[in-house]
């Protein structure tokens, strides 16, 4: 790159592909409340695939029964999708948004 013809020197070009810009927006995987699973069942799921602690778990498994749904994890598709695969073999429904 020739540096005497760009107006910004000390800025460099790059090519962006569409599919890495998608990638980065971020999403949210969302979890919702059921009449099955328990409180601890919940709780134990999210500390497992969501990494939380047992206190943000607990957080979480609260606003998701007393709201209806909670966003337990934001991130890229590519990193939420085995998390939200994960959440519904465990009997939870869940969903990136």
């Amino acid at each position: 790159m020739n540096h005497s013809n760009n107006p910004f020197p000390y800025i460099e070009e790059s090519e962006v592909l569409v599919e890495d810009l998608i990638d980065i927006e971020s999403n949210d995987l969302i979890v919702y409340n059921d009449e099955f699973n328990t409180f601890d069942h919940v709780i134990k799921i999210l500390m497992k695939v969501c990494k939380h602690t047992s206190e943000q778990a607990e957080q979480c498994a609260i606003t998701i029964h007393y709201r209806g749904k909670c966003a337990v994890k934001k991130g890229s598709i590519t990193e939420l999708k085995p998390m939200c695969e994960a959440i519904l073999d465990a009997g939870i429904q869940a969903e990136i948004v």
